[in-house]
This record gives C-alpha cells, sequence and structure tokens, in this order.
C-alpha cells in the first residue's frame, strides 16, 4: 500500500473530491482524518470506510476559524503523532460577476478559500519541520489558472490558492516538505452539480455549456481526481513541487 504509515488530514471530506480522496487513502493504507463543518457527512464517510473494511477518522472543524483549525492539527498529532500528509480541499462556489457580488458573499468563499487553506497550512508546517517531511496539496481549479466569467470571487479565490501554493513550495523546498496543487475543470461533486448549476435557470443548458468547455466530451468524476492526489503525495514523484496539476478534461489546453 503506498500510504502505509503515513498520516493524512482532508479538509472537507464528507463529499465530494474530499470524500472519494478519503477512501483511497484509506484503501492505501493511511490513517485519514476527514473534517468538515457537517457532522452528519462526515460520519457518513466514516460507515461507508468501515462497510468496506477500512477505518476512516473524523474532525468537525470550520475552517475559516483559525482555533478550529488549530484543534483539528492537534487532535490529529495527540492521537496519530504526525501529520504526513495535508489535503485542503474545503472551498465553496456561489456564481456571481463583480459588481452583482454581495460583500459578505466575497469574503465567505475568501474566509473558506483561502484562510482555511492559510489557516490548516499554518498550523502543519511546524510538524512537517520538525520531521523534515510532509507533503502538501492544495485544491486549486482550472479557475485558479485562467478566467471564467461571472464566478469573480471563486476566481479570485483561486487564484490566491495558486499563488500561495508556488509561494509555500519555494518557502519549504529544501525543507523536506513538497507543496503542489491540484486544478481540476468541473467534477460531478456537490458544489458543482448543486451550488453552481443548481442556481441556472436552465439546469440542463448550463450542464451543457460546462460539458462544452471539455475537449473530453463529459464532466469529471471525484475518483478520477482523487488517483490524481494520490499521484502527487507518491514519494516517487519527490521532485515535484511548485507545480500546478491541471486534471480537466482538456480545458486549460484551449
Amino acid at each position: 500500500m503506498k500510504l502505509a504509515n503515513k498520516t493524512a488530514i482532508i479538509t472537507g471530506g464528507g463529499t465530494g473530491i474530499g470524500k472519494a480522496t478519503a477512501h483511497l487513502f484509506a484503501e492505501e493504507g493511511a490513517n485519514v482524518v476527514i473534517t468538515g463543518r457537517r457532522e452528519e457527512k462526515l460520519k457518513e464517510v466514516v460507515e461507508e470506510a468501515k462497510a468496506q473494511g477500512h477505518t476512516i477518522d473524523h474532525f468537525v472543524c470550520d475552517v475559516s476559524k483559525e482555533e478550529s483549525c488549530k484543534a483539528t492539527v492537534d487532535y490529529t498529532i495527540e492521537k496519530y503523532g504526525q501529520v504526513d500528509i495535508l489535503f485542503n480541499n474545503a472551498g465553496i462556489l456561489i456564481p456571481g460577476a463583480t459588481h452583482e457580488t454581495e460583500t459578505e458573499v466575497w469574503n465567505k468563499i475568501f474566509d473558506i478559500n483561502v484562510r482555511g487553506t492559510y489557516f490548516m497550512s499554518k498550523f502543519t508546517i511546524p510538524h512537517m519541520l520538525e520531521r523534515e517531511y510532509g507533503v502538501i496539496v492544495n485544491n486549486s481549479s482550472v479557475g485558479g489558472l485562467k478566467a471564467i466569467p461571472g464566478v469573480a470571487a471563486y476566481i479570485a479565490s483561486k487564484g490566491a490558492v495558486t499563488q500561495l501554493t508556488r509561494s509555500m513550495a519555494l518557502e519549504y523546498a529544501d525543507k523536506g516538505i513538497r507543496v503542489n496543487a491540484i486544478c481540476p475543470g468541473a467534477i460531478e461533486t456537490p458544489m458543482v452539480v448543486d451550488d453552481f448549476l443548481g442556481r441556472a435557470e436552465d439546469k440542463q443548458a448550463a450542464e451543457q455549456f460546462m460539458i462544452s468547455l471539455h475537449p473530453i466530451g463529459r464532466l469529471g468524476k471525484s475518483e478520477e481526481i482523487a488517483h490524481s492526489i494520490l499521484f502527487l503525495v507518491d514519494d516517487n514523484i519527490g521532485f515535484m513541487t511548485g507545480n500546478m496539476l491541471s486534471v480537466d478534461g482538456g480545458w486549460i489546453a484551449r
């Protein structure tokens, strides 16, 4: 198993990409701690893993709150003694052009997508530095690499995550910590299907438009992103840091 004796924290682990990654990491032998604000969703993942013969731990955390992120890391260190992998996955998407985006919406998106990534990294990195080992994967987006109209706050937040990833990679490159980002296209997750497409006047037309942006001709699956993240945390690619890995059905190649 690729992740035997490793401990991973996955934020936003109750649904979508986080959930799929948690299951895959558990299958690969890791101690997995998933976080999220909705404990019922976390417990569902825990029970699903148990039914499959695997173990996943959970800790209720709001990544927009500094003390909540610290508590998550403290819990993991106390129980498992180390954090080898951090997947900063928690994120939200609320559509809106720049002038139509309410200030509280803008702040909410940045609090979760950017501050959450910063807070979790801030409290995890010191433990990685002590051991001179760690892998961090931040969930950016194809929107962190190119502009997409109509989702101004989300795009701005993912641009921030992309640049934070590059900065972190350089800061810790010679200290045993690798930092990369995954940049998915549109994936069949609650965030895309419900939060984004679900707000459209014509959901079916909106979905077909989203599909048309991907040369591969479909939306992606959470499991495909999970396997890409497994690739990023693999010690066999120890020379890879500061990379934005696009898994987007060809969207960014256009």
